[in-house]
């Protein structure tokens, strides 16, 4: 059994998904593992990861508008210290998920046609993220 991990740097340009499939899976390439598990964390609390699909972009604007529904900035929040989008921040990212598992086949990652992974950015500004790539299996 193998084990690679490595930190990604992430440039998220504002809210809303940003793909970084190519990233991982070039961990993945990295690691060696052709049969095995690629886990992905974002190691902050005001964004998160999904695999969602990666044709059509309507997908990505109706998720990014529902959960501004869910979560909007103009509610009375008791924590607003870095601003009007910071606590709807650590509320999407609680809906939503830190980590994302995708299978490793024949080296790559096991995804669908239409998947990808993204980081999604729940904050206004432009923020760097780091996300803990850790891969495992057989080579």
């Amino acid at each position: 059994m193998k084990t690679h991990q490595e930190h990604v740097g992430v440039e998220a340009r504002g809210p809303g998904l940003h793909d970084v499939t190519v990233q991982v899976a070039r961990v993945v390439k990295a690691s060696g593992v052709r049969t095995g598990m690629c886990n992905v964390f974002v190691q902050h609390t005001s964004a998160s990861l999904v695999v969602q699909e990666n044709a059509d972009p309507a997908v990505r604007r109706d998720l990014q508008r529902f959960l501004s529904r869910i979560a909007p900035e103009s509610a009375d929040y008791e924590h607003d210290t870095e601003g009007p989008d910071d606590m709807p921040a650590h509320i999407r990212a609680a809906l939503t998920k830190t980590s994302e598992n995708v299978p490793v086949a024949g080296g790559e990652l096991a995804l669908g046609t239409w998947q990808a992974v993204y980081l999604w950015e729940h904050r206004r500004a432009p923020y760097g993220r780091i996300l803990v790539v850790t891969v495992w299996g057989t080579a």
